[in-house]
C-alpha cells in the first residue's frame, strides 16, 4: 500500500520506520529538521560542539520499552542520567532537593514545622497511594472519578505537602499549571506515578539519556527513510476521495495514498480535515487540548535555586502566591542531566518567571503538551472508534500519557494495524493507554492485522 504519515514527531517517526519495511511510505514535515519534541540544539562551547537537547531528555528502561527496542533495532548509543528534583519556593526563601545533601541546603528548614509537615505527608502519601488507588474507580468510564484535589483534601494533607511537594513535582512532569493538575483524574494520576515507581521512597526507575542529543535517534530514522521524508512540506488538506486519501501540501502539489496517518496533535489533525471531518472525528478529536510552553536554552544561573547545594536536575521555580492558572516554571540543568562538560552551565527554562538576561539566550523554542483531564481521557477511549476510518489513522503522545513512550507506542500500534508490527511486538506488556487508543476497533471495512 502506499501511505503517507503527516508530522515527524515520535509517533511519526516510528510509524514511519515500521511500515517502511512492509509498504510504500512517504513522511510529511512541515519543518525543515525531522523529530518534532526530539529537538538537540547544538552549542559552541571553547571551540568544541556540544549537543543540548531542549524536548525530549531522558526515559528509563522500564516504563519505556517501546522506545528501548526501538533504540537498540536503530544501534543508538545511551548513558546514564540524573532524575533529581529541586524547589525553589517564595523566591528562593524556602529551598530543598530531594537528595540527601539537598534535603540540608538551607539548614533553617531544620527548625520550621512547614518542613517536618511536609516531610510527614510525602511519607504517608508515598506509603499509601497504591492502596488508595485500589479503591478508585476507572477515570475512563466513570465521570464522577475523583481529582487529585479531592484526595487531598479527604485525605487531610497539608498545603504544604501540596504546594511545595507534589503539586511542583506533578507540574513538572507534565509541564502544565497547578490548576490543571488538581484537575487531573486521581486514578490516572496515581496509577502513573505506581507505574513509574515515583511512589517509591527508595529504589527509583534508572534513567537513561541519548548519547549525543535525541537527534541521534532521529537521524537514524532520517538515514533510513532516505528519500521517502518530505521536509519542509506542510500540508494544507487531507481529502476523502473516492480514488483514495488526497494530501494537499501549501505549494499545491497533491498526491493519493491508500492510507494516510495524522501524526499530528489532535488539533492540527481536524484543521487539515477540514470540512471533511465527519460528526464523530469532530466529537473524539475535539476532547482534546494542548498548552503551549515556552523552552529557552541558557547560560543564566538566576533561573537556578538560590543555594548551589538546592540545585538538581529538574528545578521547579516559584516566586510566592503566583496564579495557580500560571504555567509552570521549571529549569533543567543540562549538565548533570545529559553529562556536559562546559565553561558556563547550561539549562533549559520552561516558561521563566523572568527572562534569563539577553546575552545568556541561546535558543527559544515554543512546544505544546496535551493538557491530561477528564474530556481527554474521554477521547483516548473513543478513539479507537475513528481509527482507520476511511483510510485516516491517528496517533501521537496524546493518545497516552503525553510522553515519547506513549508517542512511540501509538505510532507502532498504528503501524501494526496496517501490517507492519515491530519485531519486539509480542515482548511488550501494556504500559500506557497509547496503544489500545491508537488501535481501531473492529468494524465493517476494517480487518486487523499483526
Amino acid at each position: 500500500m502506499r501511505i503517507a504519515v503527516i508530522g515527524s514527531g515520535v509517533s511519526g517517526l516510528s510509524a514511519a520506520w515500521a511500515l517502511s519495511r512492509v509498504h510504500d511510505v512517504a513522511l510529511y514535515e512541515a519543518e525543515p529538521r525531522l523529530g518534532g519534541h526530539a529537538n538537540t540544539v547544538t552549542v559552541m562551547d571553547r571551540g568544541r560542539e556540544v549537543p543540548v537537547d531542549t524536548g525530549f531528555i531522558v526515559y528509563n528502561e522500564h516504563n519505556y520499552p517501546n522506545l528501548v527496542r526501538f533504540f537498540d533495532a536503530l544501534g543508538v548509543p545511551t548513558q546514564a542520567s540524573d532524575m533529581s528534583f529541586a524547589v525553589s519556593a517564595d523566591g528562593g526563601a524556602f529551598e530543598y532537593a530531594g537528595d540527601v545533601r539537598g534535603l540540608v541546603a538551607q539548614p533553617a528548614n531544620l527548625l520550621r514545622r512547614r518542613y517536618w509537615r511536609m516531610l510527614a505527608d510525602v511519607v504517608r502519601f508515598y506509603r499509601s497511594g497504591a492502596s488508595v488507588l485500589a479503591r478508585l474507580p476507572d477515570a475512563r468510564h466513570d465521570a464522577q472519578a475523583p481529582t487529585l484535589r479531592d484526595i487531598l483534601e479527604d485525605g487531610g494533607y497539608s498545603q504544604t505537602f501540596a504546594v511545595d511537594h507534589l503539586l511542583p513535582m506533578a507540574a513538572a512532569i507534565w509541564s502544565s499549571t497547578v490548576e490543571k493538575i488538581l484537575d487531573f483524574p486521581a486514578e490516572t494520576f496515581l496509577n502513573f506515578f505506581v507505574n513509574h515507581g515515583l511512589l517509591n521512597l527508595g529504589e527509583r526507575p534508572r534513567w537513561r539519556t541519548v548519547t549525543g542529543g535525541s537527534r541521534s535517534y532521529v537521524e537514524k530514522v532520517g538515514a533510513h527513510l532516505g528519500q521517502r521524508v518530505r521536509l519542509a512540506t506542510p500540508v494544507a488538506e487531507v481529502r476523502r476521495t473516492p480514488a483514495g486519501v488526497v494530501v494537499i501540501d501549501r505549494q499545491g502539489h497533491r498526491d493519493t495514498f491508500d492510507e494516510v496517518i495524522l501524526a499530528t496533535h489532535a488539533d492540527q489533525s481536524l484543521a487539515l480535515l477540514g470540512a471533511g471531518a465527519t460528526v464523530s472525528e469532530r466529537g473524539v478529536l475535539g476532547r482534546f487540548r494542548f498548552q503551549p510552553n515556552l523552552a529557552i536554552l541558557h547560560t543564566d544561573p538566576s533561573l537556578m535555586p538560590q543555594r548551589r547545594m538546592a540545585w538538581a536536575s529538574w528545578n521547579y521555580i516559584s516566586a510566592g502566591a503566583e496564579d495557580r492558572s500560571r504555567h509552570v516554571t521549571l529549569t533543567y540543568w543540562m549538565n548533570r542531566l545529559q553529562g556536559l562538560e562546559t565553561q558556563k552551565p547550561l539549562f533549559v527554562t520552561l516558561n521563566p518567571l523572568k527572562p534569563p538576561a539577553p546575552e545568556t539566550v541561546v535558543t527559544r523554542t515554543m512546544y505544546r503538551h496535551p493538557v491530561m483531564d477528564r474530556e481527554t481521557l474521554k477521547g483516548q477511549g473513543e478513539l479507537p472508534s475513528i481509527q482507520g476510518l476511511d483510510g485516516i489513522w491517528h496517533c501521537g503522545a496524546w493518545c497516552g500519557y503525553g510522553f515519547h513512550e506513549d508517542g512511540a507506542q501509538a505510532g507502532f500500534a498504528v503501524a501494526a494495524a496496517l501490517g507492519a508490527p515491530v519485531p519486539w511486538a509480542d515482548a511488550i506488556r501494556e504500559m500506557s493507554p497509547a496503544g489500545s487508543a491508537a488501535l481501531p476497533r473492529r468494524r465493517e471495512g476494517i480487518a486487523l492485522t499483526g
